[in-house]
């Protein structure tokens, strides 16, 4: 969808309230003037609202520093998340060894799918101005229960502390901070949303490489709690420089707004994320392990997660600035395919280097899809309900997130390999891939 065509469906969306604050004045003036001039005026009226609601900065220091704070959120929210494959080799090998990789596995898909789940609530609490206070009680669940980890011993304490606890948190910040970009972009939406999703990359790079490099120095429990640091210190900024620009808006309707779904195109869209959740953490969630099956050694397989995601930074700004010139979906489709060819591929490597490489190719076009994949919900309809319709889809695509890894796991087991989990993925994430084209 064009900016142009955009802001026309803005002004159609300006509900009875807008007018309702304007009503008083302009009867006012009425009195004192003639039928032309009262024309006049509500025409400039209807101009200034127009340009309140529609019209983004596009830059400016202020719009920059948003960006900065959104990826800080990302940082600590899907960068911390997308760092589970560490803790899967480190579960499987060590404090959860006598449980199946399935089982574990549950504990970061269950994140995954928490980081998406509660946008439907906390998308309509945005539209409605509740946003710092859900933002701040959010952060402090995520440091908390990052320091909880560190204590655990048993499944069920990692599950509710790592999976649960950090999993909510994570989902209740990250969906508005998606919007509230939108707010001070719109012709360079792309590439602002991809500039705050480096933030991901960084920390999806920081934290496997720390965990590898800490543990064997200081033991899993005070790596843990130097995450629970990083996390605070991020976060804590995060709260300060975060700020909406577009003042809360009542639209009608309660918190799930089943006429969005009249338009094909959105449901389409929503249909087509499910589907891809469904393999996308696959090989981010066992690549570490298959590494170690073939022989790679323990120490150099952790480094392949942060490979992944750092190679991710440059899929995100690439795809950011070819997405404003060319439309998101447009570039999220061979995005999408190239990473369902290497989740076909990966299962056949068999030594280090093919290993590094496909790594290497799937951050950068995994990278490129989780980027753009909020700008173009944010496009099918008004802002004022953004935070709604954002929220919706996010909710609906967690079930394929949550289901991904487990189902991968389960095939894994059943098939003694990784061969027909990489069939899965793959198949998954390019039926996505054919439903947009």
């Amino acid at each position: 969808m064009s900016e142009k065509s955009l802001s026309i469906e803005a002004l159609q969306g300006i509900d009875s309230a807008s007018e309702d604050r304007h009503h008083l004045s302009c009867d006012e003036k009425t009195r004192a003037t003639t039928p032309n001039d009262q024309e006049t005026l509500d025409k400039q009226s209807f101009r200034k609202l127009v340009t309140h609601v529609s019209e983004a900065p596009d830059g400016g220091f202020r719009a920059w520093l948003v960006v900065f704070a959104v990826a800080l959120v990302s940082f600590s929210t899907f960068g911390f998340v997308n760092s589970w494959g560490v803790f899967q080799a480190y579960y499987e090998e060590d404090l959860l060894r006598h449980l199946s990789p399935s089982t574990i596995a549950w504990i970061g898909s269950i994140q995954y799918a928490l980081v998406y789940l509660p946008a439907l609530a906390t998308g309509r609490l945005f539209d409605l101005g509740y946003f710092k206070i859900p933002c701040f009680v959010a952060s402090c669940v995520i440091v908390a229960c990052t320091f909880l980890t560190a204590e655990c011993t048993q499944y069920w304490q990692f599950f509710l502390a790592q999976g649960l606890g950090v999993g909510v948190g994570c989902g209740i910040i990250f969906s508005p901070t998606l919007v509230i970009v939108s707010h001070w972009f719109s012709k360079r939406r792309g590439l602002a949303l991809s500039v705050a999703a480096i933030g991901t990359s960084c920390g999806s790079t920081v934290f496997p490489v720390a965990a590898q490099n800490l543990i064997p120095l200081i033991g899993f429990k005070w790596t843990v709690r130097v995450f629970g640091f990083i996390l605070m210190a991020t976060l804590g900024m995060a709260n300060i420089l975060l700020e909406r620009r577009l003042p809360p808006r009542n639209v009608h309707g309660g918190l799930f707004n089943l006429k969005a779904f009249r338009n094909k195109a959105y449901t389409t869209y929503c249909i087509s994320g499910i589907m891809t959740l469904l393999g996308l953490y696959t090989v981010l969630t066992y690549l570490s392990v298959s590494a170690v099956a073939i022989g790679v050694p323990k120490d150099f397989a952790f480094y392949l997660i942060a490979i992944a995601n750092a190679t991710s930074v440059f899929g995100r700004l690439l795809a950011g600035l070819m997405a404003d010139k060319v439309g998101a979906l447009n570039v999220m489709v061979p995005y999408t395919i190239v990473s369902g060819i290497m989740s076909f591929a990966w299962p056949f490597a068999k030594n280090e280097s093919q290993l590094i490489a496909i790594a290497a190719i799937y951050g950068f076009s995994y990278g490129g899809y989780v980027s753009l994949f909020s700008a173009p919900v944010v496009a099918m309809g008004t802002m004022e309900d953004a935070g709604r319709r954002v929220g919706m889809f996010m909710s609906l695509i967690a079930f394929g997130g949550l289901a991904g890894p487990p189902i991968s796991g389960a095939v894994r087991t059943a098939t003694a390999g990784f061969v027909e989990a990489g069939y899965y993925a793959g198949k998954s994430i390019n039926t996505r891939s054919l439903s947009e084209r």
